[in-house]
C-alpha cells in the first residue's frame, strides 16, 4: 500500500508489502463494500469513535464532554456517542433536529453559536434548549422576552498561537469588557450562568487552553467577588488534535496540563467542553474510486469520483491534508489527483508520487471525519458519499444517504 498525505510535497511515501494479510484484508473489505454500496463512501468505524470518547473522558476526568455537532452531524455517529454519555453542542436548529431525530433528548443539548436570530432562539427554546451563548451587547437584548426560561454563557476571547484555524477571531468579547457585559444582564435580569472560550481548532499545544482556562477563571473569580454573577458554568470549548498522519497525539499528555489549571476552578463549578474534531476525524475513512486518467504536461492525473467539493471540502475549508492510501505498488512519479466536477480548483493533490494507476482502482482517505462531509457540496450535481458505519469490526451497517440537514422551524 502506497501511503502519502495530500498537498504535503514532502511528504515520506512508504510502500508496504501488498501480500501481507493486514493490507489485503483491508483491500478486499473495502471492494467488497464498493460493490455492495457504489463509491464514494464514508465508513465510520464506531469501536473507534467510542474509544476516542472514553480516552478524552479519562484524559479530563469530571469533564462535561458535548459533541460538536457539526463536525460530522451523522445520525448513527450522535446515538453511538449518546449512549456513552455524551452531551451535543449545536449551533443551529437544524442541528437541533438531527440530535432529536436521532433519539437523543434536548435536555442534553447547548446551543453555542454566539450570533442568533431571535426566531432561532425561540424555535430552540420550543424545541426544549435552555443554554445559550452570547459575546456582546445586541445578543445579550436579544434574551430580554425569555430572560425566565435561559441561561446563558458569556463567551470570551482568547487565542492559542497554536491553532490551524483561529475562532477567536470572529467570536468572543474581550475579556476586559466582560464586567460590563456581566452587570448590564444582572440589571436586565437575565441570568450569566457562565463562561466559555474556543481557542482555535486542531490546536498540537495546550498552553493555549492553560492559559484560556486561567483567564477564564480570573474572571469568575472578579465577577463572584464583586457580586455580579456566579458563574457556575467554565465551557473550555475544543481545539483537541487529530493525527492526520502525524505523530498519534498522546491525549493523556495532552490534558495534563488543562486538568492543572483546571485544579483551582471552585468545587461548585461545573466544567464542560466541546470536543468535535479529534472524537470523529480519525474514525472515519474514505474510499473513492479512480473514474478518469490523462496526462497533462508529462504528468499522469488521476480522477476520483469524490474531490473538495465533496468529503475533501475540507482542503478548502479547513485547512486540512488527509493521509491518502492507494492499494497498488510499482515505481512513482509525479501526480496529480483530482476530484470529478469540471471546475479546475477541483484537486486533492497536486505534485504526488504515485505508482500508475487503473481505472476502478480505489483511493483510501484516512482521518475523514471532520469538517468533510459536513461543509460538502452538490456542486455539478455530483453525488455526496454515502455513509457506512459501523458499531465494531465486524457489524457493519446499512449505508445511510448522504446528510443534508435543513430546519423546518416546526416542532
Amino acid at each position: 500500500m502506497t501511503h502519502f498525505t495530500p498537498g504535503d510535497e514532502s511528504a515520506v511515501i512508504r510502500i508496504d508489502d501488498r501480500r501481507s494479510g493486514a493490507g489485503e484484508s483491508e483491500a478486499r473489505r473495502l471492494r467488497r463494500l464498493v460493490s455492495m454500496h457504489g463509491s464514494p463512501l464514508l465508513l465510520v468505524d464506531g469501536a473507534h469513535l467510542r474509544r476516542r470518547f472514553r480516552q478524552l473522558g479519562t484524559a479530563l476526568p469530571g469533564v462535561g464532554l458535548y459533541y460538536a455537532v457539526k463536525a460530522f452531524p451523522n445520525s448513527a455517529v450522535l446515538r453511538m456517542l449518546a449512549e456513552e454519555g455524551a452531551g451535543f453542542d449545536v449551533a443551529s436548529c437544524a442541528e437541533i433536529d438531527r440530535v432529536r431525530a436521532s433519539g437523543i433528548d434536548t435536555d442534553r443539548v447547548i446551543h453555542t453559536h454566539p450570533v442568533k436570530k431571535i426566531a432561532e432562539i425561540s424555535a430552540a427554546l420550543l424545541a426544549g434548549v435552555t443554554t445559550f451563548v452570547v459575546d456582546n451587547a445586541d445578543e445579550l437584548v436579544k434574551f430580554r422576552p425569555f430572560r425566565d426560561r435561559v441561561s446563558l454563557l458569556l463567551r470570551l476571547r482568547f487565542q492559542s498561537p497554536d491553532a490551524v484555524v483561529d475562532l477567536s477571531r470572529k467570536f468572543g468579547c474581550d475579556p476586559r469588557e466582560a464586567p460590563a457585559l456581566l452587570a448590564r444582564a444582572s440589571r436586565e435580569g437575565i441570568r450569566i450562568g457562565g463562561v466559555s472560550f474556543h481557542v482555535g481548532s486542531q490546536c498540537r499545544d495546550p498552553r493555549g487552553h492553560v492559559a484560556a482556562v486561567k483567564g477564564a477563571l480570573d474572571l469568575v473569580d472578579t465577577a463572584r467577588a464583586a457580586g455580579l454573577a456566579s458563574l457556575d458554568t467554565l465551557d473550555i470549548g475544543g481545539g483537541f488534535p487529530a493525527d492526520y498522519g502525524a505523530a498519534a497525539v498522546d491525549i493523556e499528555a495532552f490534558c495534563a496540563p488543562i486538568r492543572a489549571a483546571l485544579s483551582r476552578a471552585p468545587r461548585d463549578m461545573r466544567v464542560i467542553a466541546e470536543p468535535g474534531r479529534y472524537l470523529v476525524a480519525d474514525a472515519v475513512t474514505s474510499v473513492a474510486s479512480v473514474i478518469g486518467r490523462a496526462v497533462r504536461d508529462g504528468r499522469p492525473w488521476y480522477y476520483i469520483d469524490d474531490g473538495v467539493y465533496g468529503s475533501y471540502s475540507g482542503r478548502l475549508f479547513d485547512h486540512a491534508t488527509y493521509p491518502v492510501d492507494v492499494f497498488r505498488t510499482g515505481s512513482r512519479r509525479s501526480s496529480v489527483l483530482a476530484g470529478p466536477t469540471c471546475d479546475s480548483i477541483d484537486v486533492i493533490a497536486d505534485d504526488i508520487d504515485l505508482p500508475s494507476l487503473r481505472i476502478g482502482d480505489l483511493v483510501i482517505g484516512r482521518s475523514m471525519g471532520a469538517y468533510t462531509a459536513a461543509s460538502a457540496t452538490d456542486f455539478n450535481g455530483m453525488p455526496r458519499a454515502a455513509v457506512v458505519v459501523t458499531r465494531d469490526r465486524a457489524d457493519e451497517a446499512a449505508a445511510e444517504p448522504p446528510f443534508v440537514m435543513t430546519a423546518t422551524g416546526s416542532r
